[in-house]
C-alpha cells in the first residue's frame, strides 16, 4: 500500500503563489508516473501536469508558463509551484501516483481572491 499526503494549499489573492507538496509513503519499489489534477464542484476532475520517472512534463493549457511541476525521487515527493495564480485556479487539487498501481491522495484546497 501507498500512501500520498499533500500539503500547501490554502488561500492566496489573485497572482501569488503557492507551492503544493505530496509525500509517498508505505510500501513503494518505485513511483513511474506523477501528477496533480484539480477539481471543482460539478466538475470533472481534470490533469493539471504530470511528470514520469523519465521526467518528461506535460501541463494543460491553462497553467502552461505559470505552474512548474518537479518530483525529487530520493524522497518519493513531488511538487507543483503555481505562480500568477488566478481565481479560475481554485479547486482542491490531488495528487496522483503510479507504482504501477494508481493511488491518489486525499486533496489539499486551494482558494484563489480576487
Amino acid at each position: 500500500q501507498v500512501q500520498l499526503v499533500e500539503s500547501g494549499g490554502g488561500l492566496v489573492q489573485a497572482g501569488g503563489s503557492l507551492r503544493l507538496s505530496c509525500v509517498a509513503s508505505g510500501t513503494i519499489s518505485s513511483l513511474y508516473h506523477m501528477a496533480w489534477y484539480r477539481q471543482v464542484p460539478g466538475k470533472q476532475r481534470e490533469l493539471v501536469a504530470s511528470i514520469t520517472d523519465s521526467a518528461y512534463i506535460s501541463y494543460a493549457d491553462s497553467v502552461k508558463g505559470r505552474f512548474t511541476i518537479s518530483r525529487d525521487n530520493a524522497k518519493n515527493t513531488v511538487y507543483l509551484q503555481m505562480n500568477s495564480l488566478k481565481p479560475e485556479d481554485t479547486a482542491v487539487y490531488y495528487c496522483f501516483a503510479t507504482t504501477p498501481i494508481a493511488y491518489w491522495g486525499q486533496g489539499t484546497q486551494v482558494t484563489v481572491s480576487s
